[in-house]
This record gives C-alpha cells, structure tokens and sequence, in this order.
C-alpha cells in the first residue's frame, strides 16, 4: 500500500484529500503545519508527498527543495494561486507536477496515480529490488541495512542489524549464545559470549513492546535464543 504525506494547513482540504486518497487505497498522513511536515519527510519513508505553496512556518517551495536534496519521491504542489510564476518555480526546485485550487478530488486521485506508477517503473527499470525481509510488523532492508518496526525506523549498530537480521533469516531455530557469536563476530567465542546477552537487550529495547514478554526473540533457558514467527 503506497504511503502519502499531505502538508496541507487548511483542514477541510486536507480531510477531503485524505479521504479521497484512502478510498482508493493509499495510505495517507496529514500535517497541517510547515515545519513539522518538513521534519517528517525528511526523517520517515513516504511513497509521495502533496504541498500546499502557502504553509505556516515552512513554505511550499522550500520543503520541495530540501525533500529533493535528499530523496526522488514524487511531489504534488497544490495552490490556490494561478501564477505561472509559482507553477515554474515549484517545478523547477524539483515538484513533478502543480495542480490548483479549486481542483476535483477524482483529479487529484489520477494525478497520484500516475506519478506513482511513473515513479514505480523507473526505480524499476533502474535497480533491482532490495532485499527485505518482513516479519509480523517488523521490516528489514537488508541492502539498505535499515529496519522499521511498525512502520517506525529505528537505528541499529552494525552488529545488531547482524544480529537481528541472522535470527530472522533463521526463524524457530535456537542457537547457542556462542553459535551466535561465532557467527556474528567471526570468531570463537573465549569467555565474551557475554556480548550476545547485551546486544539480545539492547534488540529487544528496539522492537518489543514489552522487553519482559519479548513477541519476536524468545530465551530458551539453558540453551540461547530464537526467533519466533
């Protein structure tokens, strides 16, 4: 399901986009201020984004630029100005279409729809798909070595995206602390299995609800760790 984040800060336009979009099956977030939307399409991972040119706090025009240093998502501009002016600047910072208000939901709808299906094909044609594994809600690109739970990215070290991305490669089998160690830190283990134990917490302090009752990395007392599915 396609993600998209509207920065809109007139509510009823916002609301009326957003429902058009998830009648049709997006998912869609709402941010009706300029700064905090720039601060979540910068730092959260969103198929398009749609922008209002007249925002409090951050403008239109700069949360394309900065989106567009860093990402080639595609980018809807909407404004109730009908400028040529506003229509050539927002396409030239990097937006790949501008629609105007008034504008009919079913067009903007299609217009997504297109993009999205554009954008699709190139990343397609260009690149191969990354490796991902996905698991109850946790996902994990490991070409990318990122790791979202629940659609929210969390930061791992090195060796605890190893870690984890081992077990879930390996689901319901139970290792031994030092058959982990070996195999993450290339190495027999010589009394420091004990940094498995802590890189384990440190995990399961990322992707469990409730670190006494873990969901995903289950202890097999006397034995080590697996798992589940």
């Amino acid at each position: 399901m396609s993600k998209v984040l509207i920065i809109e800060d007139e509510v009823a336009i916002a609301d009326l986009e957003k429902d058009y979009l998830e009648l049709s099956g997006f998912q869609v977030e709402v941010e009706n201020s300029g700064d905090v939307g720039l601060d979540r399409a910068l730092h959260e991972e969103f198929d398009m984004y749609i922008l209002d040119l007249m925002l409090p706090g951050v403008d239109g025009f700069e949360i394309c630029k900065q989106i567009r240093e860093v990402k080639n998502t595609p980018i809807l501009m909407v404004s109730a100005k009908k400028d040529d002016i506003d229509k050539i600047r927002g396409l030239g910072l990097g937006a790949d279409d501008y629609i105007t208000k008034p504008f009919s939901p079913s067009e903007l709808v299609a217009r997504v729809k297109a993009h999205l299906a554009r954008y699709e094909r190139l990343i397609g044609s260009s690149q191969p798909a990354n490796d991902v594994i996905e698991i109850r809600g946790i996902k994990i690109d490991k070409t990318a070595r990122r790791v979202w739970i629940h659609d929210e990215e969390k930061q791992f070290t090195t060796k605890e995206f190893d870690l984890l991305t081992f077990l879930a490669e390996n689901p319901n089998h139970v290792f031994t602390k030092e058959e982990l160690f070996r195999e993450i830190w290339d190495m027999e283990s010589i009394g420091d299995i004990a940094t498995v134990t802590v890189h384990i917490k440190k995990i399961r302090e990322k992707i469990e609800i409730n670190t006494a009752k873990p969901q995903y990395i289950e202890t097999i007392w006397g034995v080590g760790y697996r798992f589940k599915v």
